[in-house]
């Protein structure tokens, strides 16, 4: 409990501090933070293990924290500095790792579809159990790699788990707008994927349905759809007020914050006292603080650098 926690808190100080940089000037491009969905990376990524692979989506800070990311490096990158994850090249939208399995963030909405399913063939050939995620969002579920990718990884029997985090918005687009069946886990039921719907606000309930798909997976009866309902706190980026979410529907789900649960749960469940858990708090902040000083003070990314990496000369 301690971890869902420290990993929920985690999340929620880089996307608020990471806003504060923006407004700053200090980041560059697009900020799509994950405030709100906290529960969802942290209940997946608690329940993988080393060895196993994540993709992830624009929205894809939480993600890789979850996954264990280094901090000074996330916030290098999103400062475009050469010790950023993809030495600034990549952004707030494309950090990835592949060395410790996380096949990275993706500006297209739904290309990491069948990136996962491509790494999941790719350990079914090589005899490895590795489950491979794919963290996907209700505004995807329309697109064509969708069914296309899940109905290969289910032809196949990949260990694969496909994550649709429905926050209800494709960018400021009602899922009503855009389908008939809101629920979105029965696509999965359609092409005999067994499928799963999850208050993605309850980090416990996600670690719990996301621990018996990849038990699922590891027996060889893959893939598994997850549809977790969550809720955006602001808009769809940084600069998107969100004055189309309705102010009671946002207050709802304000009111079931899964960073606030996950700290109740450590107090209540788990018997910690608040001053540990002040003491957690503080430590986070400070792991940030250290790694915008990190960052502000690495190297710029030059044009003459990016040249050579892009074209050698």
């Amino acid at each position: 409990m301690e971890k869902l926690f420290r990993t929920a808190y985690k999340i929620r100080v880089f996307e608020s501090e990471g806003i504060k940089l923006y407004r700053q000037g200090l980041i560059r491009g697009y900020f799509h933070p994950y405030l709100g969905q906290e529960g969802i990376a942290t209940g997946v990524c608690a329940a993988l293990s080393e060895g196993d692979y994540i993709a992830s989506t624009h929205r894809g800070h939480g993600h890789c924290i979850a996954w264990g990311a280094d901090v000074r490096k996330m916030v290098a990158e999103l400062l475009q500095k050469e010790t950023g994850y993809c030495r600034g090249y990549g952004g707030s939208m494309h950090i990835a790792d592949i060395s410790k399995g996380n096949l990275g963030a993706n500006g297209i909405v739904g290309a990491g579809t069948p990136l996962g399913v491509g790494a999941a063939l790719a350990n079914q050939v090589k005899g490895s159990d590795a489950v491979t995620v794919t963290f996907s969002t209700d505004g995807a579920s329309n697109n064509g790699t969708f069914l296309e990718s899940l109905n290969l990884a289910a032809i196949w029997n990949l260990n694969y788990i496909l994550v649709v985090e429905n926050n209800q918005y494709a960018v400021s687009t009602r899922i009503e707008e855009s389908t008939r069946e809101t629920d979105l886990y029965k696509r999965g039921l359609a092409i005999g994927v067994e499928s799963h719907q999850v208050d993605g606000n309850d980090p416990l309930a996600v670690h719990a349905v996301m621990e018996q798909a990849v038990a699922t997976c590891r027996a060889g009866k893959g893939p598994v759809l997850i549809e977790a309902k969550t809720y955006r706190h602001m808009g769809h980026h940084v600069n998107d007020p969100g004055k189309y979410m309705p102010e009671d529907e946002l207050a709802y789900y304000k009111a079931r914050d899964p960073v606030d649960r996950a700290r109740a749960a450590l107090k209540e469940m788990a018997g910690v006292s608040d001053e540990d858990i002040a003491a957690i708090e503080a430590e986070i902040a400070a792991e940030f603080a250290d790694a915008v000083e990190f960052s502000k003070n690495s190297p710029e990314v030059t044009p003459e650098s990016f040249r050579e990496f892009a074209v050698g000369y």
